[in-house]
């Protein structure tokens, strides 16, 4: 199984009698299944039908879906829209009282304004209208499924790019392991000679204690516990790539977990060479956190 990416785009159209329309619909990453949508007027009844055909087939996402509709009624002929006739004539009768100069319309000229003379379309009933709606919605399921198809590839994409970052963050891993000022011996090494100037100095100092103090300077500095937990979150995530979307939430909760053992691996660095590795794991971390954010 691949992941998918909340990124896509895709557009159908079709034609049913004398009606032709365009789907498109568009997704973005979101915190969860948002749908926006833009109807034309009449088609409010796809409302609910078209969010749970998004529902079906997607768990998270901003999507916006839109729909165009053309409607080219047939006509059975032309009507003359006779009250607006008589206010035409009424209303020149009214100018030639006040302009005698002015000479009074033709039949052509009223005839030729617009409202006058109306076409007669042919009227649709419930059981039509019903059809026409049907078969627009189930003419979607294309776009849907294009728009799937489009979040896979581009997720599969996507999947290449965080194994490299985990296998980035398993090197970086072996290379903090293997850096010396990381290992018990250097730390202990580097106390001793710490505590050995201390004690030249203060030689009054209680050695039972100063053991002690030493003792709890290495467990501090001792960065293995970390670098267990990063190999974890990294078969951790590499288990939920495998099994495909939706895992984006909880890859998300582990790049916290990744952040965190970081900065306390930063933290605890007493050398130049592990802060930079550190370093160098914090953004490799922040690169797989970016992506994360456009996973499903």
């Amino acid at each position: 199984m691949s992941i998918h990416s909340m990124t896509g785009f895709a557009r159908t159209s079709g034609q049913y009698g004398n009606y032709s329309w365009t789907w498109e619909v568009r997704s973005v990453n979101g915190k969860g299944l948002d749908i926006r949508m833009r109807l034309p007027s009449g088609f409010d009844a796809l409302d609910l039908p078209v969010r749970n055909a998004f529902g079906k087939l997607f768990t998270r996402g901003n999507m916006s879906v839109s729909l165009n509709v053309s409607h080219n009624q047939e006509q059975s002929g032309y009507r003359v829209n006779h009250e607006l006739l008589k206010q035409l004539v009424g209303v020149m009768q009214d100018i030639q009282k006040d302009i005698p100069t002015v000479s009074a319309p033709s039949v052509d000229g009223l005839m030729g304004l617009r409202g006058v003379i109306e076409p007669i379309e042919e009227s649709e009933s419930e059981e039509e209208r019903a059809d026409v709606l049907k078969v627009i919605l189930s003419s979607l399921e294309n776009a849907l499924q294009s728009l799937l198809e489009h979040r896979g590839s581009e997720g599969a994409r996507m999947q290449e790019v965080l194994d490299t970052h985990l296998s980035e963050i398993a090197d970086l891993c072996t290379k903090v392991e293997a850096c010396a000022a990381a290992q018990p011996v250097a730390i202990k090494a580097r106390l001793v000679r710490q505590l050995k100037d201390v004690m030249a100095d203060l030689p009054e100092l209680d050695e039972e204690r100063i053991a002690q103090e030493a003792a709890v300077l290495m467990t501090k500095a001792d960065v293995r516990e970390e670098l267990d937990r990063l190999r974890a979150h990294i078969d951790g995530a590499r288990d939920l790539l495998s099994k495909g979307s939706p895992c984006g939430r909880k890859l998300d909760f582990l790049c916290q977990e990744f952040n965190r053992e970081a900065n306390t691996l930063c933290s605890k660095a007493q050398d130049v060479d592990l802060t930079r590795i550190g370093l160098d794991l914090k953004a490799v971390i922040e690169q797989f956190r970016e992506q994360v954010q456009n996973i499903e």
